[in-house]
């Protein structure tokens, strides 16, 4: 784009490499005795009705409660710029346990390219949030956000809003980028052949993998790790959630991948070393 030199530095700070590479090392992270339990999609705003903000000190005590190292954290349901602040103030507080995404929100008349390439240039942000809900997945608007991501590279978590057509020609237009497909196609969804057409857009393109955050169908997703391998599923809950309350929610939605029928290896991937590698986080 136009800052070559700050891409670079970026790249060379933060170790930042193409998903497939790191791959490989998937089988020695799954070897480790303990390995990071990290939450992929955490809100600092949410997308209801109420626009819910949390705290980072509450998002902090929840993770802690449930048995979450770390999580990505990320407001929607307002302006780029106003993500960008809040997930900067959030990891500001937490270094060491909060991951920023920003949330791309761009427009035909509002371009946020610039916005985007700084947060993650300059502030070290991790990845991209796009909402179908809030920002139309038409070519001319949303391509410049997913090519971009993909020259730095940084994955992008979408929530498609069930349209796998859309999902398999972002994935096929960009195959450098990373996508993580939110909540295997839809929220909650309890439609057989939607969480279906989603796995075969993961099983097709090699750049995509499912978010098992508010998964309803649970049984799919242990279909989908026989299908994909488990080191293509990342495990979120899409919370904080009062239902019944916020660590209860948060530990449910851990209990569906701990009581998966899969190996503990495999378990290890999805709760956190899957994400921990695409982001190339740490160790």
């Amino acid at each position: 784009m136009n800052n070559p030199v700050t891409r670079r530095a970026f790249l060379s700070t933060t170790g930042a490499a193409g998903a497939f590479v790191a791959a490989a090392g998937a089988a020695s992270l799954a070897a480790e005795t303990k390995a990071d339990v990290i939450d992929c999609h955490m809100h600092l705003k949410h997308g209801d009705a109420a626009r819910t903000e949390w705290s980072a000190d509450a998002i902090i005590e929840i993770m802690d409660q449930a048995g979450i190292d770390k999580a990505v954290v990320f407001g929607m349901s307002t302006t780029t710029a106003r993500s960008i602040e809040l997930a900067r103030q959030a990891v500001q507080k937490f270094p060491r346990r909060l991951i920023p995404f920003l949330y791309a929100l761009p427009s035909y008349e509002r371009p946020v390219i610039r916005e985007i390439e700084t947060a993650i240039s300059d502030h070290a942000f991790r990845g991209i949030k796009i909402h179908a809900g809030e920002c139309t997945l038409a070519e001319y608007i949303i391509d410049p956000v997913i090519r971009l991501a993909g020259t730095f590279p940084v994955p992008c978590l979408i929530d498609c809003a069930g349209n796998a057509t859309v999902a398999a020609r972002l994935a096929e237009t960009f195959p450098q980028t990373t996508l993580l497909l939110a909540h295997m196609g839809r929220y909650l969804s309890t439609d057989v052949q939607l969480v279906e057409q989603f796995i075969r857009v993961a099983e097709k393109f090699e750049n995509v993998y499912l978010d098992l955050s508010a998964v309803a169908l649970v049984y799919k997703i242990e279909e989908a790790a026989q299908r994909l391998g488990a080191r293509r599923l990342v495990w979120g809950t899409d919370g904080p959630y009062k239902n019944p309350d916020a660590v209860t929610y948060a530990k449910a939605e851990m209990d569906k991948v701990r009581n998966l029928k899969l190996n503990d290896a495999d378990k290890q991937l999805i709760l956190g070393s899957n994400i921990a590698r695409l982001l190339n986080l740490p160790k």
